[in-house]
């Protein structure tokens, strides 16, 4: 395993290579934390489109908040509830 931040992104970005939807969530999450949502929403929609639950529950807080993306009921009850199915606790209860 990595013990340095640069090893970390270097195996974050081999993995990303791969289409691993963790890897693509992780990368999103560091560009939301930065400020950047436009870069947010494109890796979070990519880790949904392979399935991952957090990734649909974070584009739904994009669309509900308008931070990268118009703001979007619609949109974001869709995500919303592909979360839910996907188990995410905190999509579920809040439909």
């Amino acid at each position: 395993l990595p013990t340095t931040k640069e090893g970390c992104d270097k195996q974050r970005m081999k993995r990303m290579e791969a289409n691993d939807p963790v890897a693509m969530y992780r990368e999103g999450r560091e560009q939301y934390e930065k400020g950047d949502y436009s870069s947010a929403f494109e890796y979070y929609t990519k880790a949904a489109e392979l399935g991952d639950a957090a990734a649909h529950y974070n584009l739904s807080v994009l669309y509900d908040e308008g931070l990268g993306v118009e703001k979007d009921k619609g949109k974001e009850v869709h995500h919303l509830e592909e979360a839910a199915i996907g188990g995410h606790p905190i999509a579920r209860y809040n439909l």
